[in-house]
């Protein structure tokens, strides 16, 4: 089953391309990771973007524990 969180995921949408960084803030299991990780990912497949040209990292994933560090995911990100 697929929620729809078409309201939230429009606002985003919407400020996507200003130049300013989204932080996405809600009480612990919320949506916020699936808006991201599916419905904004699948909008940004959907816009033509390269599967290759979009990160995604967990950061709460212990297999990702090493990109906590700042000089490291800026590394990886580069």
């Amino acid at each position: 089953m697929v929620i729809r969180r078409d309201r939230y995921l429009e606002r985003l949408i919407s400020k996507q391309n200003n130049g300013m960084i989204k932080v996405i803030t809600g009480i612990r299991r919320s949506w916020k990771s699936y808006l991201l990780f599916n419905l904004f990912y699948d909008h940004l497949l959907a816009s033509g973007n390269p599967e290759d040209n979009i990160i995604c990292i967990a950061l709460d994933d212990v297999e990702n524990e090493a990109y906590r560090d700042p000089y490291r995911l800026y590394s990886y990100i580069k």
